[in-house]
């Protein structure tokens, strides 16, 4: 089977490249039906794609920019935010304009057509996918899941440590993993913490007596959450003039699987994180069937079952 992937991962390949060069080869692309890339320039008046190709002027028309255009259910915008960005595409046409030029016709919605075809359709719950953000809300963040079909990971399904905003955890352009979480009228939703490690593997990298780096995340009455991996918050005493977002170096005071908790002591706080939005996967494939962030002796159990 094809891999379909997140738009922007074949446009530096080398069959990609190849296949870009001349009239002749994207004709032979043309006629086996070949996924191709290259990037959108521009959107002119009427939000036809103007695509990057060496050879020749190439065009995806407006309704082959995405699959809904057509009808409405996809708004322009979704065509408008792929300039200046890789766009997937199948060669529909190449033909002469009325100057005698050549004319490439290119469709992003045929690609995308047939990745729901060969891909999405075979998903089911609880497959591990890679995918690209695209955009971020308060809500949560979209992603790619090939080819340009946007999916929606949930703000609380992000990491095990709470974050005020998805920007907290990733970045526009940001390629991740994710989980299925299910699937609605041909719509894929996803998860994505599971993939970054229970309780025990997250303490696992820490040990008493260690002063380490982290992020304060939340502000109680009875203490303050300091992150120090995505899915691993420990606890430390109240303090005044912190401020949630502010990095600070923590004393490990103790680790206590039976309770999943982590007692710290503040060294400092100051401004400007620095924090690092690389993520350690601990799954990147495959398919999860059940997973339990808890620790066997806890007696509160955390769990995902898809």
């Amino acid at each position: 089977m094809k891999n379909y992937l997140p738009e922007g991962k074949l446009i530096n390949t080398i069959n990609n490249k190849n296949y870009l060069k001349s009239i002749s080869s994207l004709n032979e692309a043309k006629n086996l039906g070949i996924i191709l890339e290259a990037k959108a320039l521009m959107c002119d008046c009427e939000h036809n794609i103007i695509v990057d190709i060496p050879c020749a002027k190439a065009i995806i028309p407006r309704t082959e920019g995405a699959i809904g255009i057509d009808s409405g259910e996809t708004k322009d915008i979704a065509l408008l935010s792929r300039v200046n960005k890789p766009v997937c595409f199948k060669v529909m046409d190449i033909a002469a304009n009325e100057n005698g030029e050549t004319l490439i016709l290119l469709s992003r919605k045929a690609a995308q057509e047939e990745c729901i075809e060969n891909h999405i359709n075979f998903l089911r719950n609880g497959d591990v996918i890679p995918a690209k953000i695209t955009h971020i809300e308060q809500f949560g963040c979209f992603v790619d899941i090939g080819c340009g079909i946007a999916s929606l990971i949930p703000i609380d399904a992000i990491s095990v440590s709470r974050i005020s905003h998805p920007s907290d955890r990733f970045y526009n352009g940001q390629e991740i993993y994710a989980v299925v979480k299910g699937i609605e009228n041909g719509r894929i939703f996803l998860t994505h913490k599971e993939l970054l490690g229970t309780w025990s593997e997250n303490a696992e990298l820490f040990e008493v007596g260690q002063t380490v780096g982290g992020i304060i995340r939340s502000i109680e009455n009875y203490g303050i959450f300091i992150e120090l991996t995505p899915n691993l918050a420990g606890l430390a005493e109240p303090k005044e003039n912190v401020h949630i977002g502010q990095s600070a170096s923590v004393f490990i005071k103790s680790i206590i699987p039976e309770k999943m908790k982590v007692k710290l002591i503040i060294v400092d706080v100051f401004s400007g994180s620095g924090f690092d939005k690389s993520l350690n996967y601990y799954i990147t494939e495959g398919h999860i069937d059940k997973w339990n962030y808890s620790t066997d002796n806890c007696q509160k159990q955390i769990f995902t079952e898809f």
